[in-house]
């Protein structure tokens, strides 16, 4: 039946959420994996009925399990995960050197062709890949190996792989950001990567075309124009037009150029959300008022939204990973807080309503549009 179904990742579980194209009433399933962090749950574009979630607990580490329908049944598929060809280093915060090691899986980024085929990013910073439905996977080393790779340093929450871009028209290109390396691109699957950091402005860089060391939160980019590429990142909202070769800001009127997520309309490539944070000591939304900003014009000019949002005492924040965007003909965005609410619009922004109240912290948020 043609619907919508939310993929929510928690600090202690998984939840989906199904409805109808009206998504105005909701059946909550979960939690899938009570008591156990789920970073990051991901559907395939390949097949709706197969998920991935990315689980780990201090006692028994980091877990991959798979659903082969829809989120019904669950089974553990990975093995190890281990750095290949030498570990090395690279430098700590305070500039000392550090071997790579392995703490968990932030995100989760199936092929859009192959429901097989998986890619995850890692702390510290590794690039995996399987082709075998999450039962094995093989390290990209041409990222971390990068020339660059030996001066990055972590950013506040780790020296964290979480954004993964595989472009629809372009099977050879992939891009990643790494907090707080920057962001890098591929043109051959993922072989060799380019850092694409020209334009990006950071405190404590003193130089501004410095290759690397940007902390960069999370890219988008509309799958009808792969080269137009926006950026929320530690301070600054930006744009690039040219897939990544420049960058130039776009943060405009916004109360606040610091936040984490960053989402484009599914129709409209030039109109694109963000969630303003106050600042990277005080993650709440400026005011204690938690507000979208939508821009129609490709960035500069944002407009808040509020309908249905709390406008006082709110000291929430959103990550990086818990906000999206459905597929159907009148646009749903979706967000989800560290305060347990997950939000839903259903007119492209415009009016906002809770999905669901209470539940923990969340971590991500997918959306798959049921056809």
């Amino acid at each position: 039946m043609p619907g919508v179904r939310v993929l929510v990742g928690t600090r202690k579980g998984a939840f989906i959420l199904t409805s109808d194209e009206g998504r105005t009433r909701w059946e909550v399933d979960g939690p899938h994996f009570g008591g156990w962090e789920v970073y990051h749950l991901a559907g395939s574009p390949a097949d709706p009925d197969r998920l991935y979630a990315s689980q780990s607990t201090s006692w028994f580490g980091q877990l991959i399990q798979r659903s082969d329908d829809g989120g019904k049944t669950w089974n553990q598929v990975d093995h190890d995960f281990a750095y290949e060809g030498g570990a090395g280093e690279h430098l700590w915060y305070d500039g000392t050197p550090k071997p790579w090691e392995f703490t968990r899986i932030w995100h989760l980024e199936p092929s859009l062709t192959d429901p097989d085929t998986v890619y995850a990013g890692a702390e510290d910073a590794a690039l995996y890949r399987s082709t075998d439905g999450g039962k094995s996977w093989k390290e990209l080393t041409g990222l971390r190996k990068h020339t660059s790779g030996p001066a990055w340093q972590p950013g506040a929450g780790g020296l964290c792989l979480h954004t993964i871009i595989l472009d629809p028209r372009n099977s050879q290109r992939m891009f990643t950001a790494i907090s707080a390396a920057g962001a890098f691109r591929s043109d051959d699957s993922g072989e060799t990567w380019q850092p694409i950091n020209h334009g990006l402005h950071s405190d404590g860089i003193p130089d501004p075309d410095a290759e690397v060391g940007h902390c960069v939160h999370r890219i988008a980019l509309h799958p009808s124009r792969p080269d137009v590429l926006f950026m929320q990142k530690h301070w600054d909202v930006m744009r690039s037009d040219d897939a990544g070769e420049h960058w130039r800001e776009i943060s405009g009127n916004l109360p606040s150029d610091f936040g984490f997520p960053i989402a484009v309309h599914p129709h409209e490539p030039e109109t694109v959300y963000v969630v303003p944070i106050h600042s990277d000591s005080e993650h709440y939304p400026p005011e204690g008022k938690l507000r979208v900003y939508r821009s129609r014009t490709g960035g500069d000019e944002w407009e808040p939204l509020t309908a249905g949002l709390p406008q006082e005492n709110c000291y929430v924040n959103i990550l990086r990973d818990a906000m999206a965007v459905d597929s159907c003909d009148e646009a749903g965005i979706y967000f989800g807080t560290t305060g347990g609410q997950v939000y839903a619009s259903n007119d492209a922004g415009d009016s906002w309503a809770p999905i669901v109240r209470d539940l923990p912290a969340v971590c991500s948020v997918e959306v798959q549009t049921l056809r």
